[in-house]
């Protein structure tokens, strides 16, 4: 493990705070009521985050005795409270039960567990075999998913906007990938180095997706969060990395802001300098390089994706240029002076971020 300067107190969602903003100020209360509970139930496992990382999160290791080639996984129910973890619903290798949400999350755990294993030889989210926790059922029409430093949270979305958060196994791996980056390169949630840490969870979230389908990248939609919107919303998904700011563009949730290159980069205070809405720089150029290569995504591109990530290279304060140029060595140190090279050198040059 590679963990840079110690863990930092990071709690990420995978709804960006501006979209629950929106949607908080609507004037018909069956939007803005469950937005405004979940900024708050948000803001209170801020709160809880930075304190673990004060005091300690108590330590979890594997059972005894057991495979660090096996996932270890635990469901747990909140019953519609915010009560962490919850009433125990299912364990590693029991039967599927009645409640479709408890089985996807388990599936969507053994999913994330399974593609960290098999294209990377990951054991787990830590490397040694961390037990994956999942909740669901969190609060009262809860518009989240969120990994906490510790386990899995999934909302139950308010049915007018989000559906179910445990629909789309990509926002699983979203979330469990950012537990990876805590483990590897600990990147600072703030600015640029946010922003890349956001881009390398919807990265991994993608691929395992494209990992359980069994899908080539030209077969991948490249959405993040497909499934997750509910009918009535004008949109397909949370994010696009094929084409970032056409994931929706709808009366109440507006359009999407992510850009696609640095002549759109958004400059902003808010959402920690807007790392939900630069990542699809980054995202997109990973969308170039994997599309470049054919093939599957997770086995030249995520490859070198993954070498910077857990190389021990990777500031904590990194900016694009910096992630970028690591990919270049990357790509040049696994594969040499061919196709991969020249992919990732024209995905990054494309999308406007220069290399050293």
């Amino acid at each position: 493990m590679t963990t840079n300067g110690g863990f930092q107190p990071v709690f990420c969602t995978i709804v960006p705070p501006h979209v629950l903003d929106k949607l908080a100020r609507h004037e018909d209360p069956a939007l803005s009521g469950p937005a405004r509970r979940s900024l708050e139930h948000d803001s209170y496992q801020r709160t809880h985050r930075r304190l673990t990382t004060v005091i300690g999160a108590p330590a979890v290791a594997p059972p005894a005795g057991a495979a660090t080639d096996q996932p270890h996984r635990t469901v747990y129910d909140a019953r519609h409270t915010q009560d962490l973890p919850g009433h125990k619903v299912r364990g590693e290798g029991t039967d599927p039960g009645k409640d479709a949400t408890v089985n996807r999350a388990y599936a969507g755990l053994g999913a994330t567990f399974e593609l960290y294993l098999k294209a990377y030889g990951r054991h787990s989210i830590d490397d040694a075999g961390l037990p994956l926790d999942a909740t669901v059922h969190f609060g009262e029409g809860y518009d989240n998913a969120f990994w906490n430093g510790e386990q899995m949270v999934f909302g139950d979305g308010d049915n007018e906007i989000f559906l179910d958060f445990t629909i789309p196994v990509d926002v699983i791996g979203h979330e469990l990938t950012h537990g990876v980056t805590q483990h590897t390169a600990n990147l600072e949630y703030y600015g640029q180095s946010g922003a890349l840490n956001e881009s390398l969870s919807d990265v991994f979230g993608s691929l395992i997706k494209q990992y359980s389908l069994g899908q080539t990248a030209a077969e991948a939609d490249w959405l993040i969060g497909a499934g997750l919107l509910a009918p009535r919303v004008t949109g397909t998904a949370l994010r696009s990395m094929k084409a970032p700011g056409t994931a929706y563009d709808d009366d109440v949730l507006g359009k999407d802001p992510q850009p696609a290159t640095m002549d759109d980069y958004v400059r902003t205070g808010r959402d920690n300098g807007g790392v939900h809405i630069n990542s699809g720089i980054p995202n997109h150029a990973f969308y170039l390089v994997a599309t470049a290569l054919a093939g599957h995504a997770w086995e030249k591109a995520g490859q070198i994706w993954y070498d910077v990530l857990t190389g021990g290279e990777l500031r904590q304060d990194a900016l694009f240029a910096d992630f970028a140029t690591l990919t270049v060595k990357a790509a040049r140190e696994r594969y040499g002076a061919g196709d991969e090279l020249t992919a990732v050198q024209k995905a990054w040059e494309q999308v406007g971020v220069r290399t050293l």
